[in-house]
């Protein structure tokens, strides 16, 4: 059993579906949870620390059901997306007195080893009305780590950090996951998601769009044109064999050189431009995908769901 299982579940208030009929598992590793503003991530995030109750459908956590269970923030910590700190008490008294209510048994090395981790040290004895944007990320991800949580959930945790502070947490979510706890996150920064998921949960209107590695999901949707680059030693020759093929869809010239190839089918494309080439006496010199991105997963998902 995956330590996070959401089964049809839905959520709704009054006549406002947030979130209809996902089902997911989440285990251990990097998870993260992209979608645009308003997709439901929060929502999401929300049934399964407990604070929202499912309105349909099932959710557990390490099998036991969120929902008036107070007993799973033992294993579990959360970082929302809205600031949730006393802005008057210093980083270290912050994250002192989360130690606190765990009861913890000793507050000051679990104190001291959560501002650590996420470098925080030097700015601890700071008032956090003084902190910047990204500093309070970082101190509300020291409070949720604080009793060594085996589940850890973020709520668009990179929002304000500069690009060293986002490495820094990049690097220190990784490890955890690498590790084998179970962190997901939630983001609509593309770059984010991509550059530390392992999986990915894309959520579009409430729904769960696609599930899985980004290039799986990517290499799935042929109905979807794909776009390569190519270059050979004859790029002339090679457009006017591809154009009569079946799966290209647009051929062009390539201001930098080479080809720019649309094609409908991206296995038929793949399986076929070296016995193409080879049967044309051509060489290939260089074949490479150039929406092999997220973002273009992300676009065309958003679009589709759209029509």
């Amino acid at each position: 059993m995956s330590a996070i299982e959401l089964t049809n579940v839905s959520r709704w208030y009054g006549n406002v579906v947030a979130v209809n009929d996902i089902t997911m598992s989440i285990g251990s590793g990097v998870t993260g949870l992209l979608g645009p503003n308003g997709a439901g991530k929060s929502t999401i995030l929300h049934m399964i620390a407990g604070f929202l109750a499912p309105s349909k459908g099932t959710l557990t956590v390490s099998g036991e059901p969120s929902w008036e269970n107070p007993a799973i923030y033992r294993t579990l910590g959360l970082v929302p997306e809205r600031d949730s700190v006393y802005a008057f008490l210093t980083g270290q008294q912050f994250v002192r007195a989360t130690a606190k209510l765990h009861k913890l048994p000793d507050t000051d090395a679990a104190t001291r080893r959560a501002i650590e981790m996420t470098d925080m040290s030097a700015a601890q004895d700071r008032r956090i009305s003084t902190y910047s944007k990204g500093m309070r990320q970082r101190i509300k991800v020291a409070a949720a780590l604080v009793h060594d949580p085996e589940i850890l959930l973020l709520d668009e945790p990179f929002n304000g950090m500069d690009p060293r502070q986002r490495l820094h947490m990049m690097d220190l979510l990784a490890k955890l996951g690498a590790e084998g706890r179970v962190i997901l996150f939630s983001s609509h920064i593309l770059e984010e998601v991509e550059r530390l998921s392992g999986t990915i949960q894309v959520m579009v209107a409430g729904r769960l769009a696609a599930s899985g590695d980004f290039r799986a999901i990517r290499r799935l949707m042929t109905s979807r044109p794909h776009v390569f680059t190519v270059r050979s030693t004859d790029d002339r020759r090679l457009a006017g064999v591809l154009v009569g093929r079946p799966y290209t869809t647009a051929v062009e010239f390539s201001a930098k050189g080479g080809l720019q190839v649309r094609t409908s089918d991206f296995g038929a494309f793949c399986a076929q431009i070296a016995t193409i080439t080879r049967d044309n006496s051509i060489a290939l010199r260089e074949l490479l995908p150039t929406d092999e991105s997220l973002e273009s997963v992300f676009g065309y998902l958003i679009s589709s769901q759209g029509s």
